[in-house]
């Protein structure tokens, strides 16, 4: 079996690849910078390093690199069994002229095979994005073709990939644990073998449960720690006063996924006490700049905290501390990250509430007073 993955950094080579790899499969890396693929060539093989106590690392080797839309991406695209990407969600729109470039040229060889595609960038059903965008460039033909021999399939993951150095510049550092949620309804033809991957019928639950329970701790950490000074995500969840809010944060987050698909409640908080745990690995070295960046992004109406407290407000439930993590987020200041400086310029044009308002799509008016008194208490 042939897999092609496209973006060559550490999720991909600590990640997504490195699974590829450990289930057999003939992987080729794709990616826009060319000494990235000449370095991976060149050395054939990198070590994932295990950031944890025993210092565990595996040898990720039996693979090949090609530039994005060169002749040889092209070849391996259309010899391939399963595509897989992690590139950003907002470099997927222009990844679809590659895409849809690549399948025309699979279609054009009578390629009888089935495909399956699967963005594994950290956002809502980002393969179904990706194949909007794909489905408008493509002739009426191929269109069709692609209905009946491509999956376009949606997926969750979760690994902690921190910014980490190593002597070898491919090395990647990753936590142990792993989880890949795949939307098997959304699978064409024989379903992958993937080692730690899942194939669910209820993708939406896995995604939002992983978004609003992992990523919705992880940048409520980060902020409340940028604001007590702290460098590292393991400092900031170790401080009481923190975790105790993070815990509270959750709990509510939590709350209102257990409303909308009827989690177990008792499961729900065993598996966010889980997240935080991960979090207190100092090893890991992942730093509050790394998880915070890009705050307006983070607090827009579909994520981490947007989103929780409009479904929390529409089952009638406490919002309270993701009040404070909306505060804290607004607050976050950094020079080296433009959105948190535009933010502040957004603030000083429009005051505190308006402000709010924009970025979130929140208009709860004691949901906005809660984050306003919380704003003035930090």
């Amino acid at each position: 079996m042939k897999a092609l993955h496209i973006g060559a950094g550490k999720i991909g080579r600590g990640f997504i690849g490195a699974e590829l790899i450990k289930s057999n499969y003939e992987l080729t890396f794709a990616d826009v910078r060319t000494e990235l693929v000449r370095a991976l060539n060149a050395q054939k093989s990198y070590t994932l390093h295990i950031m944890e106590r025993d210092g565990e690392s595996e040898k990720i080797s039996n693979f090949y690199a090609v530039e994005c839309d060169s002749e040889e991406f092209f070849e391996r695209f259309t010899e391939a069994d399963i595509i897989t990407t992690a590139v950003s969600m907002t470099a997927l729109p222009k990844l679809a002229q590659t895409i849809a470039t690549a399948l025309q040229r699979r279609y054009i060889n009578n390629c009888n095979s089935t495909l399956n595609i699967i963005c594994c960038e950290n956002g809502i059903r980002a393969t179904s994005q990706l194949k909007s965008c794909v489905i408008q460039l493509l002739d009426t033909q191929t269109a069709l073709w692609c209905d009946e021999m491509v999956g376009f399939a949606d997926c969750a993951v979760d690994r902690i990939v921190p910014i980490a150095t190593f002597d070898n510049t491919l090395d990647v550092g990753v936590e142990r644990y792993c989880e890949w949620s795949i939307d098997k309804n959304q699978i064409v033809g024989k379903q992958p073998v993937i080692s730690c991957a899942k194939f669910t019928d209820n993708l939406e639950a896995a995604v939002e449960r992983k978004l609003y329970t992992v990523n919705t701790a992880h940048c409520a950490t980060a902020y409340l720690g940028a604001i007590k000074g702290y460098k590292f995500i393991h400092q900031a969840i170790t401080d009481t006063a923190i975790r105790e809010c993070v815990e509270q944060i959750v709990a509510e987050s939590s709350a209102a996924l257990c409303a909308k698909f009827g989690f177990d409640s008792t499961v729900q908080q065993h598996y966010a006490q889980s997240v935080l745990r991960r979090f207190e690995n100092p090893l890991l070295g992942d730093t509050i700049a790394r998880v915070a960046r890009d705050p307006m992004r983070k607090l827009s109406p579909a994520l981490y905290f947007a989103y929780p407290v409009t479904l929390a407000l529409k089952y009638s439930l406490s919002t309270d501390a993701l009040a404070t993590a909306v505060a804290a987020a607004m607050h976050y200041r950094s020079e080296d990250d433009i959105q948190s400086q535009q933010l502040a310029s957004i603030v000083a044009q429009r005051g505190l509430v308006q402000s709010v308002q924009m970025v979130t799509g929140i208009v709860d008016r004691a949901f906005l007073q809660r984050v306003e008194q919380k704003y003035s208490e930090f």
